[in-house]
């Protein structure tokens, strides 16, 4: 008897070296975590990397500041939309919209009116798959959202020193850019504000400047008026429709558009409105970088 107890004794100690242990590759066995890099130099020059930015995967959202950051979450396996915007000045965000802020305009009775100098917004829309007991890499590639427009006239004529100020605005910009789909909309207005040029290859002329999250809707529109000193001539009236100029602006954002424009002739009557065609992209010098003409009615 005793010889058989030490026997049976024998086979369970070996059956229990048998059984070994899970091995597995991560601490993590069960999730899967992510090391994200954030890639930003599909950015204008001169702007810089914002401070932080925003994370958004499936019901997780955090806020990160490194271009390189592990992050502090245990992901269940699945496929994950993952979502990466920064927040900048005068851009809100619900959801994947983008939103301008709302601005107040001087020109009655012609719709809502968006801020003229919003902040740089960048934004990366991907899918992550995420398997069990795995660390992952990945690369997000940060695009611009926000581009830059300078519109430059050069009016003519013999009532040019006699100009006070040009003032005016741009229809069919976007108020809104869904970043999952890509898609600009609700159009509204931003305001020009004109200033005389003083130095350079481009001194009399008049600039105004703006960012725009794109351009959305039919038609983009310039309607601007010349307002003269003493009120002799009282104004000029500009419009011009710029639906072709600006056909392709939602496009290459990280790179600013100017479009110049010439006009023809200052006219010395009161109540007069102007047409400026052929705008051409450059910086609205006679030749070859872009000048427009201009037809007059009255």
């Amino acid at each position: 008897m005793k010889k058989i107890v030490l026997f049976l004794g024998s086979v369970l100690l070996l059956a229990s070296c048998d059984v070994k242990d899970p091995i597995y590759n991560t601490p993590h066995p069960d999730h899967g975590m992510i090391t994200l890099t954030t890639d930003w130099s599909q950015r204008g020059t001169g702007i810089d990397i914002p401070a932080s930015y925003t994370v958004q995967a499936g019901d997780y959202s955090t806020t990160l500041g490194d271009a390189t950051n592990r992050i502090d979450h245990l992901f269940e396996p699945g496929t994950y939309r993952t979502y990466i915007y920064n927040t900048p000045e005068q851009v809100s965000t619900s959801g994947t919209t983008a939103t301008v802020a709302a601005a107040s305009g001087n020109w009655d009775g012609v719709g809502a009116f968006v801020a003229a100098s919003p902040g740089w917004l960048f934004t990366c829309a991907m899918d992550a798959v995420i398997e069990k007991d795995t660390d992952y890499e990945l690369i997000a590639t940060m695009q611009q959202q926000v581009r830059q427009l300078t519109l430059i006239i050069a009016p003519t004529g013999s009532t040019t020193d006699r100009i006070e100020r040009i003032e005016g605005y741009l229809s069919g910009v976007a108020g809104t850019l869904d970043f999952s789909t890509g898609i600009h909309a609700t159009p509204a207005n931003v305001e020009l504000q004109f200033a005389k040029i003083t130095s350079g290859a481009n001194a009399g002329k008049y600039a105004a400047t703006v960012r725009l999250l794109g351009v959305a809707g039919e038609q983009q529109k310039l309607n601007a008026i010349i307002h003269f000193m003493g009120g002799n001539p009282k104004v000029m009236s500009l419009g011009s429709d710029l639906t072709t100029e600006l056909a392709a602006f939602n496009a290459d954002k990280t790179k600013p558009l100017t479009l110049g424009g010439k006009v023809v002739e200052t006219p010395t009557g009161a109540d007069f409105s102007a047409t400026i065609t052929d705008w051409t992209p450059g910086n609205g010098e006679d030749g070859e970088d872009g000048s427009a003409g201009m037809e007059t009615n009255h």
